[in-house]
Parts: C-alpha cells; structure tokens; sequence
C-alpha cells in the first residue's frame, strides 16, 4: 500500500551487501518511495550531490570510503546539510553511535532491520 506522504520522495539506500540493499528497496519502493542505491561511501556522495535525495540510509561499514566520512562530506554541502541521515549498521557499540552521531547522523538503526519501525521513522524525519 502506498502511504500518502511518501509519494515523490526519494530514498538513498547506501549498503555494500547486495541482498541487503535489495531488500530496503523493495520495502521503500512498496511504501510509495522513489528510490536511488550506492554500494560505497563515494557513490554515495556523488549521487546525494547529484540527486539531491529526502532522506539517506547510510551503512557504517562501507567499502573506499566509509559512511562516518561520507555523512561528513554530505554534511559538508550547503545543498544536503539538512537532508536527515540515518545510519543503518549492524554495529551496536557506544563508540559506532558516538562517531555517527558527531559525524552528523539524525538517527542510528541496528540490523537486523524492522522495516515498520524504519518506515516510522523516515515518515517521522520527512515531517
């Protein structure tokens, strides 16, 4: 079911793994959410730069350029400074949370992922 206030907004699903990417977007895109996909830190720059999406999912874990300094350098464009971050990570230690909360993520989610609860969430940061 499409929800109402997810039409015309885009997703950045940022996450390595390939099933687990695929996964989140197909959970988005059956909310209604248009969505877009980096598999690395870089491209993940490059496409928030380039698409300007709502709202990102971004994974810690990232192959040439890890999400804490990819949420950096997005956080750095005057464009994308208030786009809302979530850090999407199967790490759940006290260190993880700090340094994305200091890199400038809105909100921390551990996997694996309840995606009624995600879903909640981003509907809460799009406000």
């Amino acid at each position: 079911m499409i929800e109402k206030d997810s039409r015309d907004r885009t997703v950045l699903i940022v996450e390595d793994i390939d099933d687990a990417r695929y996964f989140m977007r197909l959970e988005l895109e059956q909310l209604g959410y248009l969505v877009l996909e980096a598999e690395n830190g870089r491209q993940a720059v490059e496409i928030a730069e380039r698409e300007q999406p709502d709202i990102i999912l971004m994974d810690l874990s990232l192959p040439l350029m890890d999400g804490i300094s990819a949420t950096e350098k997005i956080r750095a464009s005057k464009e994308l400074k208030t786009v809302p971050i979530i850090a999407v990570t199967a790490h759940q230690e006290t260190d993880f949370r700090a340094g994305a909360r200091a890199a400038g993520f809105d909100a921390y989610v551990t996997k694996p992922i309840d995606i009624d609860w995600l879903s909640e969430l981003i509907r809460g940061l799009l406000v």
